[in-house]
């Protein structure tokens, strides 16, 4: 476990539930510590938010895990398993009703409470007895076009309602922000920017001196839901989804017709590319396979489908994405039996692929400033957290309003725990909770 020193506070609990990684942290007696998770395929702090389903010989014949251990159950049988991750991303969503797990239906509430049984059990015994205090970090904005706050804060009520007693929600950059106060030896107002796997959030907060009462005071706060898993999608859109039949056509009453683009559309959001896997769809697909121009196509698309691809498809990506944050070019490889699809991708082409998105995360980083009543000029310091901010695009947003010796960042993926742990240990809860 990693220390953070603190002033000494109430013990609390920091939780991060991320749309890929959650990460939990404990305050106690001045200082903040990471929770490792214990175990052989254990990844330090950072337990991915994933879960996996299979027959097995168990009370209710379904057997499940989360975390990497999910990932290791997928990998080794993926035919016979039902593997879902970034569950997070449809908390808001009023489509989403239940995902579809063998013979079960299974809302999100349930899905939630399944992972953190998981969590726990795989955090060697420290999630046992948990403080009386949690914060549960949560977004600016939810990600998804119409995103319900009130249906999301009922989802996560019933997510959490067995984790702790007394449960508080803060948005996830001002726990980013108390982390980094906790490095500053003199006041400043600062600017944090959280980019996670579906949303995009931004706070201004003000630092006070260390020896203050109370420490940090937010200003103002926006978000959006277009983060990294915006940007995976984006890597599909242009080098996979041609592969699989994008933009294709076929014959219909003896007229070519383009395929149906609800089905590429699918490959945006896991819950339903996780739905297609039903007789119905699969056999409207194979109807289409006969009447396509290039049916071999389509028959990669029912492999991704009916194989459970989604994962290894989305790991390649994944990896693209972090190569082209150090290097101008790199090579994408995306292989499964004897399917390949492989091409080298500039750093270019993928910010010309994203440059929509990060035109609206720009508009965002100045409505945070509007809601702050704040011009850049006023920023003493910007903070960077999240795996997409390590994108050169991303940087550039921040690099051409302020200079890059007010930019930090660090603790990409652990410091918004650490700093839901402080917020927890602060006498005024009340003034942080969202």
């Amino acid at each position: 476990m990693s220390d953070v020193a603190v002033t000494g506070m109430p013990e609390s609990l920091g939780l991060d539930f991320g749309t890929t990684n959650s990460v939990v942290a404990l305050a106690h007696e001045q200082q903040s510590r990471l929770v490792d998770f214990a175990g052989d395929r254990a990844t330090g702090a950072v337990f991915r938010s994933a879960l996996c389903f299979w027959h097995d010989d168990v009370p209710g014949g379904i057997a499940h895990e989360a975390g990497p251990w999910a990932i290791a159950e997928y990998l080794g049988y993926p035919e016979g398993a039902r593997f879902i991750q970034s569950f997070k991303s449809v908390a808001a969503s009023p489509l989403f009703e239940t995902a579809s797990v063998f013979e079960k239906r299974m809302s999100f509430e349930a899905l939630g409470q399944t992972f953190l049984n998981r969590l726990i059990a795989h955090a060697g015994g420290t999630l046992d007895k948990r403080p009386e205090r949690i914060v549960v970090g949560r977004p600016v904005r939810y990600a998804g076009s119409r995103p319900d706050e009130a249906l999301a804060r009922r989802r996560y009520d019933a997510m959490f309602q067995d984790f702790g007693a007394s449960i508080h929600y803060v948005y996830e950059p001002l726990g980013a922000a108390f982390s980094y106060a906790s490095r500053l030896t003199e006041p400043a107002t600062i600017l944090v920017a959280d980019f996670g796997g579906g949303t995009s959030d931004f706070s201004i907060v003000r630092i006070a001196a260390p020896t203050a009462t109370r420490r940090c005071e937010p200003l103002g706060s926006a978000g959006i839901g277009i983060a990294g898993d915006r940007f995976d999608y984006r890597i599909v859109d242009h080098l996979v989804l041609p592969m699989l039949g994008k933009g294709g056509t076929y014959d219909s009453l003896g007229k070519a017709l383009e395929i149906p683009r609800s089905y590429f559309a699918d490959f945006a959001d896991w819950s339903r590319l996780a739905l297609m896997r039903n007789r119905r769809t699969l056999e409207e697909l194979h109807r289409l396979q006969r009447a396509a121009h290039d049916p071999d196509a389509i028959g990669r698309m029912i492999r991704v489908i009916e194989q459970e691809l989604g994962y290894r498809l989305y790991d390649s990506v994944g990896t693209l994405k972090r190569a082209l944050s150090d290097a101008e070019t790199a090579q994408f490889r995306f292989e499964a039996g004897d399917m390949l699809i492989e091409a080298e991708v500039k750093r270019a082409d993928f910010e010309r692929w994203i440059a929509p998105d990060i035109a609206r995360i720009e508009e965002t980083v100045d409505r945070a400033l509007a809601d702050a009543a704040m011009t850049a000029d006023r920023i003493d310091r910007v903070f960077l957290t999240g795996g997409s901010s390590l994108i050169p695009a991303i940087r550039t947003i921040f690099e051409r309003r302020f200079t890059s010796g007010r930019i930090a960042s660090g603790g990409e993926l652990t410091s918004i725990a650490h700093g839901l742990a402080l917020i927890g240990q602060e006498e005024n809860l009340a003034a942080w909770a969202a």
